[in-house]
């Protein structure tokens, strides 16, 4: 079991520059009190990116890019990774195990099981720390990440020649504040319902003319919204409580010398969420039988549906059996960038960063209470799966450590354009990375095995990992303007990744006494029937290395028709390497998958009057080799010893394409418009699994061949108004502010998985926010903001336990929430 629920996700982040002036969804550093935040024209070309690792007009980058300033989070209320999914097309996320494990998906590529993920985070040009737990967790943009930014930029389609991990699906780049000349400051207070309480303090000191430092921090408190109804364990699911602190430091050591350096802290720790069992199978239904063990866990889920109902139970009722569940992440990291500028024409950079990353969490699978009654005023729990940290105490612990050197010049004509770079990236276990999953047992320690059995065959299911990862990438790109139009780029990059699995997996038996029991060693090819003493004993040990190395390339022609107006189109190719899991019976390890892809795309922006942009793009991706999650169907020969299989195999050939606007317009003074759209159209065209072994009769796909990827809606939208009321500027600055999001239903899991709950329902969000800067020429602002306002119910992830017990449900949405906020500025 616990080789089927080990997920890596991997993410990456790039820095930015702010502009001076930028519509809502892209505005730049937060203007003095006395300004108009509405002050900036509708024009995308006052914004500057670093998406090609150097600065740039964002309507100058052959890219389809969304960018969301740090005002623009605060207005949504955006603090986590699935927060900011819901405004940015193109991009979902799965939050099937809780907010802090989200993983990413751009353009309908995701991450299957144990697989590297489709979408990496970069923080400060720094790729995210790794984590390779039991589940998603870690690689992004986890607890304490949105704030005191500069802004985010989400870029897609694959950007493996300039980045340092290999992705198929885009980039998320998280870009910090950097310090500046000028002393600064603010202290920010929010309140909310649900309890919530958050606090954000920044601090800018210019220490001498070359010396500059900036500190801020967000403490973050909020009740849950989950009521639990079991009894075991807190009221509440799904709280927040996390701190993070960053401190960064700028020294220009020589006039064209400059060292910067950023330390970041982070910890969080909560109840963790936990599914709404909304359906179940009471035999009714001749198609579905009752078997085996739905026998008894279907009418079981379905009492406790009832009783749920019977007792007041909403969409947001729970009902976990675990007496101390939690989610505790704690991060840090340090980056240091040195940049010399050697001439007009050379530049010189590198940047070299370390990181921990630890993650514990304890979980009721699928939020089942199941109770039989044998007999009249008697009861019998029965468990069903719940997760814990294994030996280590650590599901993840994982140290990163990356190494980058640049070299980025132009000739002294301007015609050419160049950068180059090395790239290094070593991944290290902190100890062993472990969980112990309880398997139809009750287990009070599930590591030592003191476990009640009531269904008598129950058990634990042990790992203990750890992942050594070793990336090496070299690359180099260039620009040339073949006619003061005309810009010709190409760009080739070739990655090296190894990888070495040290795997300890064991299965427990536990005794009818309830204290110990016998171990065996689960991968059962390596180790038929062997016993040992154990979880973690050396005679379960498997050692797997893998090698794969891949070339990805860039080639774009763009043609610029005035200087705000340009149209694009390349080819790319990306790949996404491949990774190990031994305990995949007959397939432990897994290739590279690679995509190509074909986009043309344009982007105008004008001035005058109505001010504004539209940007537009239109792809094809071609994706060969993909790495599909694959159910093992075992020979009956081999039925109960050959246990159930999930694997990951590169059979899947998909093919995906869509298009993608942003868009914004000042229709008059003080109103600000901005559009976000895309399009998406995915299908798996074809499932192709190598022969299979004696032992499995059967390969099929978790996905359905001629249906849609998983998130991949086909029609999302993003609509902001913005309105700045027309008062004296002695009043301070009034605005009033609604984001909606419409998403259309999509895919997420495969109807065999989950028959009632495959579907992500469509959605509509709406946000609204109203905001008083400068309150009467005073350095205060005051905020309310609203979100969900219609309070619309939906789950964000199906649980996928149908299949297996007879029931299912998913994980609720945030209900409405609505807060205060005010911040008080000091300082130039």
């Amino acid at each position: 079991m616990a080789s089927t629920l080990r997920v890596g996700l991997l993410l990456d982040t790039t820095m930015i520059l702010a502009a001076a002036a930028a519509p809502a969804l892209a505005q730049t550093t937060p203007a003095p009190a006395e300004a108009k935040a509405g002050a900036a024209d509708s024009n995308a070309g006052d914004i500057i990116v670093t998406a090609r690792r150097t600065e740039e007009r964002l309507q100058d980058v052959p890219i389809s890019i969304t960018v969301l300033s740090q005002d623009a989070l605060t207005k949504r209320d955006i603090y986590n990774a699935t927060d900011l999914a819901i405004y940015v097309p193109s991009l979902s996320s799965n939050a099937n195990f809780g907010p802090e494990k989200s993983s990413f998906s751009i353009r309908g590529f995701t991450q299957e099981g144990k697989t590297a993920p489709s979408v990496a985070v970069y923080f400060a040009d720094v790729v995210a720390p790794r984590a390779n737990g039991g589940t998603t967790s870690g690689n992004g943009a986890g607890p304490g990440s949105m704030f005191d930014l500069q802004d985010v930029q989400v870029l897609k389609g694959p950007q493996g020649t300039l980045f340092g991990r290999n992705t198929t699906g885009g980039a998320i780049l998280l870009v910090p504040a950097k310090p500046t000349d000028k002393f600064q400051g603010s202290l920010e207070g929010s309140v909310g319902d649900y309890n919530m309480h958050r606090v954000q303090g920044m601090l800018n000191v210019p220490l001498s003319d070359n010396f500059r430092v900036r500190g801020a921090f967000d403490w973050n408190q909020r009740d849950g919204y989950l009521n639990n109804v079991s009894g075991i364990g807190p009221d509440k699911f799904g709280n927040t409580n996390y701190f993070a602190g960053r401190l960064s430091m700028v020294g220009d050591l020589t006039p064209n010398l400059e060292n910067y350096t950023i330390f970041s802290y982070s910890r969080s720790n909560d109840n963790g969420v936990v599914p709404n069992l909304l359906v179940c199978n009471n035999g009714s239904n001749p198609s579905q039988p009752l078997l085996g063990l739905t026998t008894i866990t279907g009418p079981a889920a379905c009492n406790q549906i009832a009783q749920q109902k019977a007792n007041g139970g909403n969409f947001y009722t729970v009902n976990s059996t675990d007496p101390h569940p939690y989610e505790r992440v704690t991060q840090w990291q340090v980056i240091n960038t040195t940049t010399w500028k050697e001439s007009d024409t050379l530049t010189v950079k590198n940047i070299i960063s370390y990181a921990e990353y630890y993650e514990a969490s304890s979980f009721s699978l699928w939020g089942t209470n199941l109770q039989l009654n044998p007999a009249p005023g008697y009861t019998i729990p029965v468990p069903t799966i719940q997760l814990d940290p294994g030996p280590s105490g650590y599901n993840a612990a994982e140290s990163t450590f990356t190494e980058e050197f640049q070299l980025q010049g132009r000739t002294a004509n301007d015609r050419l354009h160049w950068q180059a770079g090395l790239y290094l990236e070593l991944s290290n276990p902190l100890g062993y990375s472990s969980g112990a999953a309880s398997i139809f047992a009750n287990c009070p320690n599930a590591v030592a095995l003191q476990c009640s059995n009531p269904l008598g065959f129950g058990t634990v299911s042990d790992y203990s990992i750890k992942d050594y990862f070793n990336d090496k990438g070299i690359y180099a790109q260039i620009d040339y303007k073949l006619t003061d139009r005309l810009i010709l780029t190409g760009g080739i990059r070739y990655t090296h990744d190894y990888l070495k699995d040290d795997d300890i997996n064991t299965d427990g038996i536990p005794n009818a006494t309830g204290t110990g029991g016998t171990y065996y060693c689960q991968n059962i090819l390596a180790y038929p029937n062997k016993m040992v003493a154990n979880s973690l004993s050396p005679g379960c040990f498997i050692e797997t290395t893998q090698s794969t190395g891949r070339p990805t390339w860039l080639l774009n022609a763009q043609y610029d028709i005035s200087h705000d107006a340009m149209v694009y189109a390349k080819w790319a190719r990306g790949y996404r390497e491949g990774g190990i899991n031994p305990n995949n019976l007959g397939f432990p390890s897994w290739g590279p998958e690679k995509v190509d892809t074909y986009e043309a795309g344009s982007k105008f922006s004008w001035h005058g009057a109505m001010p504004g942009f539209f940007n537009f793009a239109a792809f094809y991706n071609n994706f060969t080799a993909q790495q599909l999650s694959v159910n093992a169907v075992i020979a009956p020969a081999y039925a109960g010893v050959v246990p159930p299989q999930q694997l990951i195999l590169n059979a899947g050939k998909s093919r995906i394409f869509g298009a993608e606007v942003d868009a914004a317009i000042r229709p008059f003074e003080g109103f600000h418009l901005d559009l976000s759209y895309a399009y998406l159209n995915t299908k798996l065209e074809s499932f192709n699994p190598p022969a299979p072994p004696v032992y499995f009769s059967s390969l099929t796909a978790a996905a359905q061949v001629g249906g849609p990827l998983e998130l991949s809606p086909k029609n999302k939208v993003t609509l902001t108004g913005t309105y700045t009321l027309p008062l004296d500027r002695s009043y301070g600055e009034v605005s009033l502010g609604a984001t909606f999001t419409h998403t259309d239903a999509n895919r997420a899991v495969a109807p065999i998985t989950s028959p009632y709950l495959y579907e992500i329902p469509a959605t509509d969000d709406l946000n609204i926010n109203v905001d008083w800067k400068g309150v009467f020429g005073r350095p205060l602002d005051l905020s309310f903001f609203m979100t969900n306002v219609t309070n619309e119910h939906h789950i964000l992830f199906p649980d996928g336990a149908y299949t297996t017990i007879g029931a299912e449900g998913g994980h609720p949405n945030l209900p409405r929430m609505f807060g205060l906020r005010a911040k008080v500025h000091f300082g130039d």
